[in-house]
């Protein structure tokens, strides 16, 4: 079974958000996901600095079984990437909700997000 934490939120494309209490939030991709991806071999992030536009695809990781794509949950600007991903892209194995988150970002308003248990049910 995918480990889902409860301080956090979920998107319907298996992407997790975390409030930092600052106005910015952090990005990564759920345990579900990276478990059905696989070993990753690359992982393709944003600048800082850099603009997406809600439901865009701005990031992708990439693994020894497909090349996916990570979407926006909101127009939002990209405050910091995760560069250590750039020498070690299976941190999004080992570490998703830790070490191996993608971005922190700002962003005025995310709408459709689930909560823990209905992230989980929508895996059933």
């Amino acid at each position: 079974m995918s480990e889902i934490r409860d301080d956090r939120e979920y998107t319907k494309t298996h992407e997790w958000i975390l409030d930092n209490g600052d106005g910015t939030f952090t990005m990564g991709i759920t345990d579900h996901a990276q478990a059905l991806l696989g070993d990753m071999v690359f992982v393709e992030v944003p600048n800082a600095g850099d603009e997406a536009a809600h439901e865009d695809e701005f990031c992708v990781v990439e693994s020894v079984k497909a090349a996916s794509g990570v979407y926006a949950p909101a127009n939002l600007e990209v405050v910091e990437a995760n560069d250590a991903l750039d020498d070690e892209p299976e941190l999004v194995n080992s570490s998703c909700y830790d070490d191996g988150w993608l971005v922190k970002f700002k962003a005025d308003n995310i709408e459709d997000l689930m909560s823990a248990e209905e992230y989980a049910d929508s895996l059933d």
